[in-house]
């Protein structure tokens, strides 16, 4: 396995290994965007039109159990390991995941801890995104490559995933911490879900830190003592272990990745997240200030 690299890397960092060429099997830089359907924008089409030079697309939804009836679960190991080969992805290979999001980070964090859960270090987000990048004036492109392909071994760390029995388990033993990285609107109940069939709420005891808090107003994440003091305002001890959750375990990669910042590299993410707790969950188990779960 490749060694230890930062977990943020800046733009100007990356333009200058782009100017240099040294993208290629040494660096790979993948563009993770992904959407909402509210949002209406495809990120695919996106990609084909402007992206970082060298970079190819990572499809959070085609790097995923297809068979899982919710969103965008974990692939096996061997469905990773051959997914990121074909993106010329090897072991020693240092990765570097971007988003286009108007946020300047919005899926990048979760396809960094997918590397991550799957035993490859070397991976880092791009601080700030495609936001950054076009604000400090680096150049794009629109040329499409196919990278040759590499092999790419993998190592899970089972421990970083929690199903919904762990955490319904978790309602009555209190041993970890629970953090909702959704908008508070959501959290409450108050503004509506994404996903037909699914109002919003949260699970009993849950802490909520909206993703966006981890990042100040230009989309680059705060600094470290900033963060620890974002999640100190939370209620959130960073000493004690907790687990994440969000809509469908994307934007809770960036409480992962804030506590990575700040020295807590055990974080737990609850793959289905909301999606499948309000669907599995019994009434008394959604909490909303509106009306929750019918009976």
């Amino acid at each position: 396995m490749a060694g230890q690299v930062k977990a943020l890397v800046g733009a100007k960092w990356l333009a200058d290994a782009v100017r240099s060429a040294r993208v290629g099997p040494a660096l790979r830089v993948l563009d993770a965007s992904w959407y909402l359907p509210m949002m209406n924008r495809n990120a695919r089409a996106e990609f084909a039109q402007r992206h970082i030079p060298g970079a190819s697309f990572f499809d959070i939804d085609e790097c995923s159990d297809r068979s899982s009836p919710y969103d965008h679960m974990l692939p096996t190991e061997s469905e990773f390991a051959d997914y990121v080969g074909r993106l010329g992805v090897g072991n020693d290979t240092h990765v570097v995941v971007y988003d286009c999001s108007d946020f300047g980070s919005f899926a990048a964090p979760r396809v960094w801890w997918m590397f991550r859960y799957f035993g490859h270090r070397s991976v880092s987000v791009l601080d700030g995104g495609m936001k950054t990048w076009l604000r400090e004036g680096h150049p794009v492109a629109d040329l499409q490559h196919t990278p040759e392909r590499a092999r790419f071994r993998t190592e899970q760390n089972h421990s970083w995933v929690k199903t919904y029995e762990d955490v319904l388990r978790n309602l009555t033993d209190r041993k970890y911490q629970l953090v909702d990285a959704r908008m508070e609107g959501r959290f409450r109940g108050l503004e509506p879900e994404p996903r037909e069939c699914i109002e919003p709420g949260h699970i009993p005891g849950s802490i909520n830190m909206p993703f966006t808090c981890f990042l100040d107003s230009s989309g680059l994440e705060h600094p470290v003592e900033d963060l620890t003091e974002i999640f100190r305002n939370a209620g959130v001890d960073l000493q004690k272990p907790f687990w994440v959750s969000c809509g469908s375990g994307v934007t809770a990669c960036h409480i992962i990745l804030a506590a990575h910042l700040c020295g807590h590299q055990d974080v737990s993410l609850y793959d289905g997240s909301w999606y499948e707790w309000f669907s599995r969950a019994a009434p008394e188990h959604i909490i909303s200030e509106v009306k929750g779960k019918k009976k």
